[in-house]
């Protein structure tokens, strides 16, 4: 009898491999990056349980590998925000069959939202994300099974870059521009935060010292790079500007032109070569409805926020534009 249920649990894990193979074919995608924690068990270890303590466990693995992705991204509007979150749900899905943890490349603030929601109804799985600060935008988020997953573990690395801008003075996009400019891609970089006349930058761990080798000027400033830890990191809230706008609509197009100066002819070629972003996804229609909370970032000019809208006596709108300096 011992022999004839070894035979029956055998069979019932070959099949359950099997249908698992057959339904998620693996591929690469380069949204995310792996870090094996401990190997898979060996099939004998489980064969050894009893079918009443491995069908649990079938079960819930079952849960959190065939989970319906629709169900899961139900709610979600924006056609790049669900790519990019089945990419994470693919990655969920193989950190737990294969008991190992990934990272994904650091993502916006909407898709780290939506990806953690979605994460939270599958079973046995955990998510963690990591910013590098308690007020990060961009986050990297790492998956596994819960007893795999160590919160401790720092899946982001920082460093600090000084030079001499007394005489120069460098933004955002100018330390953005230089760390791009060594090669490294945008995914692989967090948030930058400015300090004046130096900047902190996160970064995956992976590329520390490469940039730390590679990076040597912002702008025209030499510039020196250095590791430091995330207790370091010292982040203060950005500076704002706010005034108020009246247009006749609240299309980008018209807002945007505004709260950036800029002609709205000169705008919609920078929407039509999509420099034009809102809410971290970029906008293809000129005619694309803002509403309260929204941010809109353009290429070069920065990002600003939208702020209160109210309806004039003449069927105007008034909108308030909060602009990042």
């Amino acid at each position: 009898m011992a022999a004839l249920k070894s035979l029956e649990i055998a069979s019932l894990v070959r099949r359950a491999a099997t249908a698992h193979a057959l339904s998620y074919p693996f591929h690469t995608t380069n949204n995310f990056s792996c870090r094996c924690t401990f190997p898979t068990p060996p099939l004998t270890t489980s064969l050894r349980t009893s079918v009443g303590n491995i069908a649990p466990r079938i079960c819930y693995l079952a849960q959190a590998i065939k989970g319906d992705v629709d169900v899961l991204l139900n709610g979600v509007g924006d056609k790049n925000t669900i790519e990019e979150v089945k990419h994470v749900l693919e990655m969920a899905r193989r950190a737990s069959s294969r008991r190992e943890v990934y990272h994904t490349n650091f993502l916006t603030p909407p898709v780290v939202k939506e990806s953690m929601l979605a994460l939270e109804k599958l079973a046995d799985v955990k998510a963690v994300a990591q910013g590098g600060y308690p007020q990060a935008e961009r986050c990297r988020i790492s998956v596994g099974q819960p007893d795999l997953l160590n919160s401790d573990q720092d899946a982001v690395a920082a460093l600090s870059i000084t030079g001499n801008f007394g005489f120069q003075s460098c933004s955002h996009g100018d330390f953005l521009g230089s760390i791009l400019g060594t090669g490294i891609a945008r995914e692989k970089v967090g948030d930058i935060i400015m300090q004046g006349k130096a900047a902190q930058v996160i970064i995956v761990p992976e590329l520390v010292d490469f940039l730390i080798s590679s990076l040597d000027k912002v702008g025209r400033v030499p510039v020196f790079c250095a590791k430091i830890p995330l207790t370091a990191l010292d982040y203060e809230p950005p500076s704002t500007k706010s005034f108020k706008t009246v247009e006749a609509s609240l299309r980008v197009d018209a807002i945007a032109s505004a709260g950036f100066k800029i002609s709205r002819s000169k705008l919609v070629n920078l929407i039509s070569n999509g420099d034009v972003r809102v809410n971290w996804s970029p906008v293809t229609k000129n005619g694309t409805t803002l509403k309260t909370g929204d941010i809109v970032s353009v290429s070069g000019k920065g990002r600003l926020q939208i702020g209160e809208i109210n309806t004039t006596k003449k069927g105007k709108f008034s909108v308030e534009l909060i602009r990042y300096l």
